[in-house]
């Protein structure tokens, strides 16, 4: 029953999404720039970053900025990433949960995917942490 399912999901695409990408891809200007778009976020975030406790370890091609944090706690990756949360309101994922050993190395990493508000937001709580 799951490979009927599977077949399905993966393989039949609805023709409304395929006209969609096919409309946005006519123009390439959306897309060619996302690269230099995310670049400006994750260094914005990075810059904040620098001037905390956290250490930044530097990320190509991704969404996130992967920090160690040892030095702001001895807490397990998924509670400090609940600690940030719950004490300061910046969300953070815990590296742990990517491993099935749940593997610990006072890693969290943070998405950089956002409004440059909210980065700005973030950064300043994260700076002073």
């Amino acid at each position: 029953e799951f490979r009927k399912v599977h077949q399905f999901n993966v393989f039949s695409v609805n023709s409304f999404v395929q006209h969609g990408i096919a409309e946005y891809l006519k123009d390439p200007e959306s897309y060619m720039n996302l690269g230099s778009f995310y670049e400006i976020k994750r260094d914005l975030l990075t810059s904040y970053l620098e001037q905390s406790n956290f250490k930044v370890i530097t990320s190509r091609g991704s969404y996130f900025i992967l920090c160690d944090y040892s030095k702001i706690s001895d807490l397990e990756d998924i509670e400090f990433a609940k600690w940030l949360t719950i004490e300061h309101g910046v969300a953070c994922i815990p590296i742990s949960v990517f491993y099935k050993s749940k593997k610990q190395q006072n890693l969290v990493r943070f998405c950089f995917a956002k409004t440059e508000d909210v980065l700005h937001k973030a950064g300043r709580i994260l700076s002073t942490i």
